[in-house]
């Protein structure tokens, strides 16, 4: 009986683990094209990954949290664009990042572009404290318009 219910909670926590994993893609057209196919928001995150304690802060706080997984699995193609200082990008994908800090004139990190179904700006936003509710609340506030 005691091994039945290690297996269960082991099992338990395997999917709770992965509930909390998003695809993030790395190509602003391939998620352009999947975003009009599915009718959904791009969100275009760009981040310091690996230094910016801000960029961390709305990893941990917002985006690993099952309120925003399941909010984003629903209604957005999530696009990571990313200006590490100790992991390597490969050439291409760090002329592709910097075209787009560019063409968005980002300012600093973290900076969240979002992107109607047809890739028109819809918004920009930040870290926002409170956790995935308000933030939840300000992207269905920019898709309704």
């Amino acid at each position: 009986m005691k091994r039945i219910g290690i297996v269960l909670f082991v099992g338990w926590a395997l999917l709770q683990a992965g509930a909390a994993v998003l695809e993030w893609l790395t190509q602003l057209p391939q998620a352009q094209a999947k975003a009009k196919a599915e009718k959904k928001m791009v969100l275009l995150d760009f981040t310091g990954s690996d230094w910016c304690i801000w960029c961390v802060r709305l990893n941990q706080e917002i985006f690993s949290k099952p309120e925003f997984v399941e909010y984003a699995r629903t209604n957005l193609v999530l696009v990571e664009v990313d200006f590490p200082r100790k992991k390597q990008l490969s050439d291409q994908q760090q002329k592709a990042n910097h075209a787009l800090a560019d063409k968005y004139g980002i300012q600093g990190y973290p900076t969240l572009i979002i992107l109607d179904s047809n890739g028109e700006k819809v918004g920009t936003m930040g870290y926002m404290q409170g956790g995935p509710g308000p933030f939840i609340a300000a992207l269905a506030k920019l898709k309704s318009k």
